[in-house]
């Protein structure tokens, strides 16, 4: 077979799928769609077409194309190559949802009722089980119930409901990401005006990463496609195996209606033949899915070193760059970390290599604080990563008018309000200047500022405006101690503490998180890097340091049996530990295009070695053992 022709092998899912979007005989269907199969360029393609055909139908109709994606980058880049065209509403399922519910007031108050009144009496329940209700598991679920109880009793004297699906959302008025989910799944499945409010407005429903979307809100969609089967396409693009998250739907791919339609995407365009091969091998026991190479990419190379749990990390992993550089002939593995990215699978490992622990740890392992700080949300840290770390970047390069734009565009000031009351403009600009210098002057002679330094410069000079929630952290620690005991239960008393102790390290910790955060550093997670691709990848396996419960590694690789959870799950037809790290072993290594290192830290490194062979995974030359 011609190369051309083996590149093209999927030429006809596109011609498939387009087929069964005709607004005149609306089909539905689930793409399987395997890493690196161009599921992006055949989604951008499909929906060019449906534009030229069928785009003047829809508008006449006020009608348009939802497509819904994983992530806002994932949607920005979809309507970038979509020309930002008004017949496609492209966004995250958080923003599609709420575009749907935000109106309807008087129902979500209600559901909220019920929902709280449920959660309320699932609390009391388990709080009368209590021995004990000054153990600490008592005293957070009576701080959960009083708080629940307070929300409850407010929604009545709430005039309208308020959401933001990429930040805080804390006031008494807003929701939170998951009730806007479930109250999206209950209202499409209950309420027949939503059906029809949804199907008339969007005739073409396209859900990508179809796999990690919450699994009420795929039943509810087949709920809606089921109803409604003549009126609306359902379009499910993913792979089954690259199902991160436990809240997704098992078995997406599996018992569909008869008359939906299954393309199949055989290619990886992504990678070389012996990554694919590998990632054929790992996903061999769970599915027949196996991959094709492009003709042209026949190479590639794995590696995989065993090391012992107690080796020097740091050592090791510089060992595997400067092995790797070796192996492929390529410096990037040595001269240039951005080129290899490296995959980790807790954040803290990626804190602890990047020298942002100390920051990272008190933020963590805070509940309220935890989501924000990985999707980098906090409005309590934005303060540092929107303002004060651009600030110093730019004076560091000498970029005035760099500065002069955050001064203009955050400083309360310069605000118009407090130009337009200053009797002399030129003194209220002089004296930004000089709170600019006070910063400035904190990193003086080699010195580095902690959060706080940064924090109290601010208050005296009114540079910025330092967030409500970060003014506790300003008073001296008599004055917190009382402040504290005054906040109820002691709930925001504990993230007032978490945050002091996350400031008080020095400003390079928070700099450093912002590069991580940003994919602007080498590491990224197993988990987070789904839908991305990089020339080398290395893939860091250590169960001990990332002290998940999880994904087991030294269960995948045969070193640990397995729990009797895992024994019941396998009984009842349960997803295990197993399940979760094969595909999640399945997603990290399928980020690489040329080559692919694997550090596997283990107590047992010979029988990691046996087992890697006797799965036929690895050949004897691909396994380096590191003493």
């Amino acid at each position: 077979m011609a190369a051309t022709d083996i590149n093209n092998t999927d030429a006809h899912v596109d011609e498939e799928i387009f087929d069964g979007l005709n607004p005149q005989d609306p089909k539905s269907f689930f793409l399987f769609a395997g890493a690196g199969s161009g599921k992006t360029k055949t989604l951008v393609t499909v929906l060019r077409r449906i534009r030229e055909k069928h785009g003047r139908h829809f508008l006449l109709r006020h009608q348009r194309i939802a497509v819904i994606t994983y992530t806002n980058a994932a949607a920005d880049e979809i309507m970038h190559r979509l020309e930002q065209n008004v017949l496609f509403q492209v966004s995250t399922i958080h923003s599609f949802c709420w575009d749907l519910i935000q109106g309807l007031t008087a129902d979500i108050r209600e559901w909220l009722k019920i929902n709280l009144r449920g959660e309320l009496s699932d609390l009391s329940a388990a709080q009368a089980k209590s021995r004990d209700l000054g153990n600490k598991s008592s005293l957070e679920r009576a701080v959960r119930m009083t708080s629940k109880t307070k929300r409850l009793e407010s929604l009545d004297g709430i005039s309208k409901f308020t959401y933001n699906p990429n930040g805080d959302n804390i006031s008494r008025d807003s929701l939170n990401h998951a009730e806007v989910i479930a109250l999206t799944a209950y209202f499409m499945r209950e309420k027949s005006l939503m059906q029809e409010i949804i199907v008339d407005r969007f005739p073409i429903i396209l859900i990508d990463e179809s796999q990690d979307t919450k699994k009420e809100l795929i039943d509810a969609f087949f709920h809606l496609q089921a109803t409604l089967p003549k009126r609306v396409s359902l379009g499910l693009l993913g792979d089954t195996m690259q199902r991160i998250y436990s809240d997704g739907k098992e078995n997406l791919g599996n018992a569909l209606p008869k008359d939906w339609l299954t393309p199949v995407k055989q290619m990886n365009h992504r990678s070389q033949k012996r990554i694919i091969d590998l990632v054929n091998t790992i996903r061999g026991t769970v599915d027949k899915q196996l991959q094709l190479p492009r003709a042209e990419n026949q190479g590639g190379l794995v590696r995989l070193f065993i090391a012992d749990s107690s080796a020097d990390k740091d050592k090791a992993e510089a060992y595997v760059s400067e092995r790797m550089a070796e192996l492929t002939g390529d410096p990037k593995w040595r001269e240039n970390r951005l080129e290899v990215k490296t995959l980790i699978l807790e954040h803290h490992m990626a804190a602890r290599r990047m020298g942002f622990l100390d920051f990272f740890q008190p933020l963590y392992e805070n509940d309220r604080l935890k989501t924000g700080l990985l999707e980098g949300s906090l409005s309590s840290i934005g303060i540092f990563t929107r303002m004060i770390i651009p600030l110093y970047h730019a004076h560091l390069i000498g970029d005035k008018f760099a500065i002069g734009r955050l001064v203009k565009q955050h400083s309360p000031l310069i605000s118009k309000d407090n130009l337009a009351l200053a009797t002399e403009q030129l003194a209220q600009l002089a004296l930004a200047d000089k709170a600019v210098e006070a910063l400035i002057k904190l990193w003086k002679d080699g010195a580095e500022p902690s959060g706080l330094d940064i924090l109290k410069s601010l208050s005296t000079s009114r540079l910025f405006t330092v967030p409500d929630v970060l003014r506790p952290l300003l008073m001296e620690v008599s004055e917190r101690e009382l402040v504290d005991e005054e906040i109820e239960k002691g709930a925001e008393a504990e993230q007032v503490r978490a945050l002091a102790s996350a400031l008080s390290v020095p400003f390079s910790q928070i700099v450093n998180y912002d590069r991580y955060l940003s994919e602007k550093s080498q590491f990224g997670t197993h988990q987070g890097v789904k839908g991305l691709e990089y020339s080398h990848v290395m893939v860091i396996i250590d169960d001990e340091e990332s002290r998940g419960f999880m994904f087991k590694y030294d269960t995948l690789f045969g070193i640990s049996g397995l729990s009797d959870t895992d024994r019941k799950n396998i009984k009842e037809k349960k997803e295990t530990v197993m399940d979760r790290t094969r595909r999640l072993f399945y997603v990290a290594c399928s980020r690489a295009k040329e080559s692919l290192a694997i550090i596997a830290y283990t107590h047992e490194p010979s029988a990691l070695e046996h087992n890697a062979l006797e799965f036929g995974w690895f050949s004897k030359l691909e396994i380096e053992r590191m003493t």
